[in-house]
């Protein structure tokens, strides 16, 4: 195997990575608008991912830095391409980070809740547009000759990519409340867990169109059996929730995403970028990557510093790991 070929692999791994951690952290961001009833309700969700959610985020940085370090022209074609949909998601993540840390910063009831507002909409606006732009990757985007892309924004908005939008808004939203159940106590972990179910059939019906739809486009051996992962741990995790096994519920539907982003991945190799103009004006592993030197001192960097990065993280999570409820809410709490 060429360092290529273990960096796209690598890269693979950072976004599953971030999809896992973060899915259910635009979930439960999402669930603040639909499924709390009341301001402590929305404290209570809000609170079960406030120690973590900027630590999950270092993952979506990991992977833009590999990925403008191991492929330029991979990076340079996506951020020129995708350019108003990666700012939308940009200044999402910009004023969500803003509204964690400024929620709390005033007593006013309207202060709060305008900023838990924007909490909502600047989770579900990155939930949407990931599934959109990953739909458009694995599609097949127009890049000419040049290596470049040459398409338009409306391009992007076509059927395939609308539904990886749907896909990961139900999955994450799916993710957010089997989260939301392992993590709190009383009436709103109840409500979480049926919320999970009927949102997670949704899912189930969207996931599996996307996911055949993919593998009769562009699939493989290979991405046939992270399709079969994905499909049957969603419909493990269903199943887990509605017996009430949250833990296994919740590891289950992590695998769902696990396996939902490594068949897109297994589906593009040794493309990184398909060109719907001409096969051979597609970015591969092999014309998008920096030298073998870059990529030597790369792995020897990734080497050192992601099993820090992963011993920290887990115990970030042991630390927090107990359940809350509307009891742990006072008129001081954050």
């Amino acid at each position: 195997m060429e360092l290529h070929d273990v960096w796209f692999v690598l890269i693979a791994v950072l976004w599953t990575g971030y999809f896992f951690l973060e899915g259910f952290d635009f979930g439960v961001g999402i669930l603040t608008g639909v499924l709390a009833r009341d301001r402590p309700e929305r404290r209570v969700l809000i609170n079960t991912i406030g120690p973590v959610w900027d630590g999950n985020e270092v993952w979506l940085l990991s992977a833009g830095g590999a990925t403008f370090a191991a492929f330029p022209e991979w990076y340079a074609t996506l951020f020129s391409g995708f350019y108003l949909p990666l700012l939308l998601i940009l200044i999402c993540l910009i004023v969500r980070g803003v509204a964690f840390e400024y929620r709390a910063k005033r007593d006013g009831e309207r202060w709060q809740r305008n900023w838990e507002r924007a909490l909502f909409w600047t989770s579900l606006g990155p939930a949407v547009l990931w599934g959109v732009a990953f739909g458009n990757i694995v599609r097949g985007v127009k890049i000419d000759r040049s290596l470049e892309y040459v398409g338009s924004f409306g391009d992007l908005l076509n059927p395939f990519a609308l539904l990886g939008g749907l896909v990961t808004l139900t999955l994450f939203t799916f993710h957010g409340a089997v989260f939301a159940a392992l993590k709190t106590e009383g009436e709103i972990r109840a409500r979480a867990r049926r919320f999970a179910s009927w949102v997670g059939l949704l899912t189930a019906l969207a996931a599996a169109s996307f996911l055949v739809w993919t593998q009769l486009h562009t699939g493989n051996g290979n991405s046939l059996v992270a399709l079969v992962v994905a499909v049957a741990a969603l419909c493990g995790a269903l199943a887990a929730n509605g017996l009430g096994k949250e833990g296994w519920a919740f590891a289950l539907s992590g695998l769902t995403v696990v396996g939902a982003v490594a068949m897109m991945f297994l589906a593009l190799f040794p493309d990184v970028m398909p060109s719907s103009l001409h096969s051979d004006w597609s970015l591969t592993v092999s014309n998008a990557s920096s030298s073998p030197y870059t990529l030597k001192i790369m792995t020897w960097c990734a080497g050192i510093a992601t099993p820090i990065v992963l011993l920290y993280q887990s115990w970030t999570y042991w630390v927090f790991r107990k359940r809350i409820g509307t009891r742990h809410i006072t008129d001081t709490a954050h």
